[in-house]
Order: structure tokens, then sequence, then C-alpha cells
């Protein structure tokens, strides 16, 4: 009985300290591909990460650095981290985390293009500049660390981000349209596995 009152002071306790609870599971079991078993398993995993119910960017990379202690992922995770704060106020509520992760995990093709084509778009003019793009894949480079990358010299992300270019850009503007982002991906299945990096660093 003891420790049964002591989970229900602790509960209470919890629920006061909370800032923030999510929209009703229903409500995003029917926003998201996620079932309402799945979103109660990512609500608890959640909580315990981030018992406020929601995430600020120091706590975002402090766990996403956990995935990659050979590299820094402090770079990507900030740009990450912003990519899912959709409203742009500082952090992640449960319902903005579920809902990113729903697309990266379960959304089409084009979903998943589309939300990799704004983690680019830094500063959300809707195009990609080369600027963008080498921030995005320099800060890749570090996360992934040393070990993946022995031979790694500082010209690559930016050889890299050529490549791209000249594939993406096809009016030779100096920037990339989303348009030209899914139509490059779709065509070159190399290209798009390697812009497609929820599948690596996801």
């Amino acid at each position: 009985k003891g420790v049964v009152l002591g989970d229900k002071i602790d509960d209470e306790l919890e629920m006061t300290m909370v800032c923030h609870r999510p929209e009703g599971l229903e409500q995003l079991e029917a926003q998201t591909n996620f079932t309402k078993r799945e979103l109660q398993i990512l609500y608890r995993g959640f909580k315990n990460e981030c018992p406020s119910g929601v995430v600020n960017e120091e706590t975002f990379k402090h766990i996403y650095a956990q995935f990659f202690p050979h590299g820094d992922a402090s770079t990507y995770a900030h740009y990450l981290f912003n990519a899912f704060d959709t409203t742009s106020n500082g952090s992640i509520k449960f319902e903005e985390f579920v809902m990113g992760l729903s697309t990266l995990l379960r959304g089409t093709l084009r979903d998943k293009l589309e939300w990799t084509f704004h983690l680019y778009d830094i500063n959300n003019d809707g195009y990609i500049n080369r600027e963008e793009m080498t921030e995005i894949v320099r800060a890749i480079y570090d996360m992934m660390g040393k070990y993946t990358y022995p031979a790694l010299k500082g010209d690559v992300p930016k050889q890299h981000v050529d490549a791209f270019f000249q594939k993406m850009d096809k009016n030779k503007n100096g920037v990339v349209t989303l348009e030209e982002f899914i139509v490059a991906c779709q065509e070159d299945e190399m290209m798009m596995r390697s812009m497609q990096l929820f599948e690596n660093v996801m």
C-alpha cells in the first residue's frame, strides 16, 4: 500500500510539474502514420527524456550526441531541431516530434523529400543555396566523425555540394527549388540516398 500511495503522490507531483500535455492520442493517430499503441510507447519515451513534455535545443543535442559518439553532432542536431520545431519557438512539443517522425519513418517518398528540403533550407526562403547545402553536408561529416571518414579532407563537403548542384540546379540560377530537388532525387537513386539523410542519421 505504501508503495502504491507513494506512486500516486509521485504521479500527482509530476502532473503539477508538467508544462505541456499532448492533444488526445486519437487526434495524433488521425494526423500521423502511427497506431495509438505506438504513440503511447513514443510518448512514454519522450516523457522519460523530457519530463516537462517539451524538449529544448540543449536537451535535444545531448540526446542526439549519444548516437554519434565518434563525431560532433551538435551542428547537425541544431538544424534537425529547427526542422522539428515547426512553430520556431525554441522548443519541440511531443506533437511536433511525432509529426516529424511520422513523415521521416512512414511518409511517402515525396513527404520525406519535402521534409529533407526544409532541413536544408536553413533560412526558410523556399530555396537551397550552396552555402546552406555546404553547411548541412559539413555538419553531417562532423557528426559521422573520423572513424567513418578516415581520409576526409576539408574540401570534400564542397566537392559533394558542387556535384549535387550540377545535377539539381537545372536552370543554373544558383539556387535549388523544391521541385528541382525532388525531380533530381527521383531521377538519381544514388543522390537520393545521399540526400535522404533520415535513413542514415534519423
